[in-house]
């Protein structure tokens, strides 16, 4: 389990305002346990972290959801107290996965309020690159599923090109493991009614996220091990599924 070793510097004035939700609301959750309480330095002034931005991030998505705030407390509350901000996040995107496909027409200030940050130009030039914001007069036009995302990937080292081919990538891979699945079940389930069908696709699809989620993780660390190594050790190359 990874660690968030960023000191806290946030100030909650500052940690709202990342967050896009009021100062009231951070106090409101913190009394409610839903984050755990700033760190407190000098002059008695606490400070908050990227731990605490991403529970305030996963509670926004369970929101999203539907789910009531009730509901949210026994789902945090069913978590590590450890995780960090790269855990949470990765149980955020788990949340996010289930949202149907929105396009939505926002203005400027609620899409920095999405984004929890400020956006520049250039910045927003790059979330219209990626095919998650597009211009729309003086509104935009946003992929609320993915924003989150995108606006995380702004601060990646990476070009857009590079940004560009992993989504190709991670699509033309998932799209091909997906289909893969789907026969495997049409072949399980061909003499059943359509009902059980259902039935048993409903059941199958958490599941299946879960064991692709984990596999991932498991998959990409083991590459990122040997190539930190100096590539000493070959990895078993993957199955040509994407065709």
């Amino acid at each position: 389990m990874t660690t968030d070793t960023g000191e806290p510097k946030l100030t909650i004035d500052e940690l709202a305002a990342r967050a896009g939700i009021t100062v009231r609301t951070v106090r409101f959750y913190g009394t409610k346990g839903l984050i755990p309480p700033p760190v407190i330095g000098a002059r008695r002034v606490g400070h908050y972290g990227q731990r605490h931005l991403a529970r305030l991030a996963l509670i926004e998505e369970l929101q999203h959801q539907g789910m009531t705030l009730a509901a949210i407390e026994r789902y945090m509350e069913q978590l590590p107290a450890d995780l960090s901000d790269h855990d949470l996040a990765i149980h955020r995107a788990v949340v996010a996965s289930w949202a149907p496909d929105t396009v939505e027409t926002v203005t400027a200030q609620e899409l920095r309020r999405r984004a929890g940050r400020a956006l520049g130009e250039g910045d927003v030039e790059r979330l219209a690159a990626m095919g998650v914001v597009r211009p729309d007069g003086d509104a935009y036009r946003i992929d609320a599923g993915l924003l989150r995302l995108a606006v995380q990937l702004l601060d990646v080292p990476l070009s857009q090109d590079s940004i560009h081919a992993a989504r190709n990538v991670l699509i033309a891979h998932s799209r091909a493991a997906a289909h893969e699945l789907s026969q495997l079940l049409r072949r399980e389930v061909a003499e059943r009614a359509e009902e059980d069908v259902k039935s048993l696709s409903a059941h199958m699809e958490p599941l299946v996220l879960q064991a692709l989620l984990t596999t991932f993780q498991r998959s990409l660390k083991e590459e990122v091990r040997q190539w930190l190594s100096g590539g000493s050790e070959k990895a078993d190359p993957a199955p040509d599924t994407a065709r």
